[in-house]
C-alpha cells in the first residue's frame, strides 16, 4: 500500500502570533483569554478572514444589477437595518461584515426578495446573514403570527439557531422564536410566533394538523441544505414542507458544501436563484491542522485513543464514530479506564440530548462521543480537538465511498470563530487509508502523520496547535517531520 506520508508537505516554517488583532466580529479582550469561560450562545463572534474569495452568480432575474450594493458593503449600516438588529450586532460586537456577509446581505435584503443558494465554510458568519435577513423580513406587529421558518437536520441545531436569533434580535420588540422540534410546540396552542425553527418532519407534522399557520410566511431558510435536500435523505420532507407554502415565499438555502448532484437540485427546489459559493479547493478551514494516526490495527484504535485523552481535555474534544452501538461501546471502556466523557446520538431522547449538549457547552462534560448528529452546524467555541475514530463513508452506487462533505462537516467542529484546533484521523487498514487518501486529494490537503511509536513528538505537534488557541488562522507547526 502506497505510504500516505510521502504525500505530505512540511509546513513551511511559522511563527505564533499570539497577540494577533480579532479578526471582524470577534470580541476583543484584555484579560488574556478568558472569554474562553464565557457562556456559548453559538453566535460566531470571532469570523474567519482568510484569502478566500466570494464567487457571486446573479440570477437571470436579478432586477437592477448595476446597484452598487451587489458588489458587496463594508458596513451594516449600509443595509437599512432598523435600529433595534443594529444594537443587537454591536452587542455581540459584530463590527463590520464578513465577506460572505458583505456579498450575500445586500442581495437577500434587495426588494422584490430574491432566493439565495450559499455555499460558505464554517465560522464565515452565514449564520448571522439569515438571521438577519429574517429578523428585516417579519413584521413584529404581528408577534404572534409566523413569518418565518428555518430548517434544520437535527434538533440540537435547530436549538442553536433559535439561541443566535433571540441573541441578536435581543433588542427587537414582540421578538418571538419558538422551535418546532419534538416536545417543543404546545399542542393546546400551535405555533404562537413570528419566527419558527425547526426540523421538517416536526413542521410538517404541525402544518398537518392545523397547529402551524404558514399562510402569511415570508422566508423559508434551510440551514446544511446539502443534507436536507439530499433525494436520499430528508430532501423529500423538505419539498413537502416547500409545497405547503406560499408560492411567494423567499428561499434561502445555506451550506458549506453543495455536492454538484444536490447544487442542480438546489436550482431547481429555490428557482432563479442568486448564487454565493466557494471553490471547494478553498473550503478547508485553514485554521485547523489536520492530522492522521496510522493505527497498527483496529484493535488499538481504542488504546491510541485512550492515550490522546490528556490532549482531548486542554480545551473540549469531539469523537466521531460510525454507529450508536460502537459510541456506546467505547464510552463504556474509557469510564471503565477511569476516563470522564459523555455520548450523544440519535437513539437518546430528545430533553436528555438538550441536556447532555448544554453540557458540553458549559464545559462540564470536556470529551463527547457521537456519530454524525453533531458533524453539522453545532458551534461550541471550547472545541480544539476532533478526532474521526471512524473515517466518514456514504453507500454510493451500492458500495461504501468517503464521505467528502461529512469529512469537512465534521472537522468543522473545531477551528470555531477564528481560533486554531486539531483534527485527527485514525486509519489502520487499506480501505480506511485509501478513503482518507482520497479526501485529502479532494480538498488539496497536505496531511500531518502522528507516530503511534512516538508519543512524545506526537504531543507535542499537537500541544503546539492546541495550546495557540490565538494564532493566526493559517498557523501550523514547524516540527512536521516526514518519516522516511
Amino acid at each position: 500500500m502506497a505510504d500516505l506520508a510521502s504525500r505530505i508537505t512540511k509546513p513551511a516554517d511559522e511563527t505564533p502570533v499570539n497577540d494577533a488583532p480579532a479578526a471582524a466580529g470577534e470580541a476583543s479582550t484584555g484579560n488574556n483569554g478568558a472569554e474562553d469561560n464565557v457562556e456559548d450562545d453559538g453566535v460566531q463572534r470571532g469570523l474567519i478572514e482568510t484569502s478566500y474569495e466570494v464567487e457571486v452568480k446573479l440570477a437571470d432575474l436579478q432586477a437592477d444589477k448595476d446597484s452598487p450594493l451587489h458588489s458587496g458593503i463594508s458596513s451594516f449600516d449600509e443595509l437599512g437595518l432598523s435600529r433595534q438588529i443594529l444594537d443587537g450586532l454591536l452587542a455581540v460586537n459584530f463590527k463590520k461584515p464578513s465577506k460572505i456577509q458583505a456579498r450575500a446581505l445586500p442581495l437577500m435584503l434587495s426588494d422584490p426578495p430574491t432566493n439565495m443558494i450559499a455555499q460558505s465554510q464554517s465560522g464565515t458568519g452565514k449564520t448571522a446573514a439569515f438571521v438577519l435577513t429574517v429578523l428585516s423580513r417579519v413584521d413584529f406587529s404581528k408577534p404572534t403570527q409566523p413569518q418565518a421558518l428555518l430548517l434544520a437536520p437535527s434538533r440540537e441545531l435547530a436549538r442553536q439557531i433559535q439561541g443566535v436569533i433571540q441573541t441578536i434580535g435581543r433588542f427587537v420588540d414582540n421578538l418571538i422564536v419558538e422551535a418546532a422540534i419534538p416536545g417543543g410546540i404546545s399542542r393546546e396552542t400551535g405555533v404562537q410566533s413570528a419566527v419558527v425553527v425547526g426540523t421538517p418532519g416536526t413542521v410538517m407534522d404541525l402544518i398537518r394538523r392545523r397547529q402551524f399557520n404558514v399562510s402569511q410566511l415570508k422566508v423559508l431558510v434551510i440551514d446544511e441544505a446539502d443534507n436536507m435536500l439530499d433525494q436520499q435523505g430528508l430532501g423529500d420532507q423538505c419539498l413537502r414542507v416547500k409545497n405547503l407554502l406560499p408560492r411567494t415565499i423567499q428561499i434561502l438555502l445555506f451550506s458549506a458544501t453543495f455536492p454538484d448532484k444536490v447544487l442542480n437540485y438546489a436550482r431547481k427546489f429555490a428557482p432563479n436563484a442568486n448564487e454565493i459559493k466557494l471553490r471547494h479547493q478553498e473550503l478547508t478551514v485553514k485554521g485547523i491542522s489536520q492530522m492522521y494516526m496510522d493505527c497498527p490495527d483496529e484493535a488499538q484504535k481504542y488504546d491510541i485513543l485512550c492515550k490522546l485523552y490528556g490532549l482531548m481535555t486542554i480545551g473540549s474534544s469531539v469523537i466521531f464514530v460510525k454507529t450508536r452501538e460502537s459510541a456506546n461501546e467505547i464510552q463504556r471502556r474509557m469510564e471503565a479506564d477511569g476516563h470522564k466523557v459523555s455520548v450523544l446520538h440519535g437513539a437518546h431522547e430528545g430533553q436528555n440530548r438538550d441536556a447532555l449538549l448544554d453540557d458540553f457547552r458549559m464545559g462540564r462534560s470536556k470529551v463527547l462521543i457521537t456519530t454524525n448528529v453533531l458533524a453539522r452546524g453545532i458551534d461550541v467555541s471550547s472545541v480544539s480537538m476532533v478526532i474521526n475514530y471512524d473515517i466518514p463513508m456514504k453507500m454510493m452506487r451500492g458500495r461504501e465511498e468517503p464521505d467528502m462533505e461529512t469529512y469537512l462537516h465534521r472537522i468543522g467542529r473545531t477551528g470555531r470563530f477564528g481560533r486554531v484546533g486539531v483534527s485527527i484521523s485514525f486509519v489502520y487498514d487499506r480501505k480506511s487509508f485509501e478513503a482518507l487518501s482520497q479526501i485529502a486529494d479532494f480538498y488539496g490537503i497536505d496531511l500531518v502523520q502522528l507516530s503511534p511509536d512516538d508519543w512524545d513528538a506526537t504531543e507535542q505537534k499537537v500541544q503546539d496547535v492546541i495550546k495557540s488557541s490565538r494564532a493566526r488562522p493559517d498557523y501550523a507547526p514547524n516540527v512536521m517531520d516526514k518519516k522516511d
